[in-house]
């Protein structure tokens, strides 16, 4: 049997521990390695997504899963409102999905102590972030560290936060695109899994950009949820590099 290694997460110059950050996730890796072995061997690793709209990058995922036959068992997805369009497709392809009201909730502590209990509860070995529309909590990232994921539209560390195909156009530049990367406490700045570009055409406005940013995401997201589970992400300071190597930056 060909062996299986969680993420691997290092320094800069290769060792261990050598600031907090890094030897906490450290820790972690060895904590996950032996349960993702015991998953790889009954043929399972387990995911779980939080969505707030339609989960279109959920969608691809799924669908790219089912096409290449993926060992992999898509635990639940979890929605933060009732109106989530992604519960629909959920519900079609036979995955359990669950709602947690944030309105429910006093403190963005206690929501995301609440989703903590049910990730945990289905037994996640990734956290998948597709459209999940809520700033996590310092201690819901932790907890998570180094199989929380999440997609940005933009080509990071450019544009980070909200409304980027407008700031995109009021920049003038003429390269776009987005970013799969790990979740970490600062917004939008954890390791870049994976990028896709796309050009900035002569009369785009923010719609057409967007939907031109959405198929690349639609190509990169699975791919960075596939590699995370054949175990072939190894994080250096703050870059992930694949082993082996191939490209992580796509031209489209």
């Amino acid at each position: 049997m060909t062996p299986v290694h969680a993420i691997e997460i290092t320094d800069a110059k290769g060792t261990s521990g050598s600031c907090r950050k890094v030897g906490r996730a450290t820790e972690y890796v060895h904590k996950i390695a032996f349960r993702v072995a015991i998953n790889y061997i009954v043929g399972m690793l387990s995911i779980v997504t939080l969505i707030s709209g339609r989960g279109s990058n959920f969608e691809a995922i799924v669908k790219t899963a089912q096409k290449e036959q993926w060992p992999v068992k898509f635990a639940g997805v979890i929605a933060n409102h009732s109106k989530a369009k992604g519960l629909d497709f959920a519900g079609l392809q036979g995955i359990p999905s669950y709602v947690i009201e944030h309105k429910e909730h006093a403190t963005r502590e206690s929501f995301d102590a609440a989703l903590m209990k049910k990730i945990d509860a289905l037994g996640a070995d990734l956290v998948v972030l597709a459209g999940f529309m809520r700033i996590l909590t310092p201690g819901f990232i932790r907890h998570f560290e180094g199989r929380l994921i999440n997609i940005h539209p933009a080509l990071l560390p450019a544009f980070p936060g909200l409304h980027t195909h407008e700031r995109v156009l009021e920049a003038g530049v003429k390269e776009h695109g987005a970013s799969v990367h790990f979740v970490t406490e600062g917004v939008d700045e954890g390791p870049i899994i994976c990028q896709a570009s796309v050009p900035v055409l002569d009369g785009d406005d923010a719609k057409t950009l967007a939907a031109r940013v959405l198929t690349a995401e639609h190509q990169i997201y699975p791919r960075a949820v596939k590699w995370f589970l054949d175990g072939r992400l190894r994080i250096e300071g703050n870059q992930v590099k694949l082993q082996p190597p191939e490209s992580q930056f796509f031209k489209l």
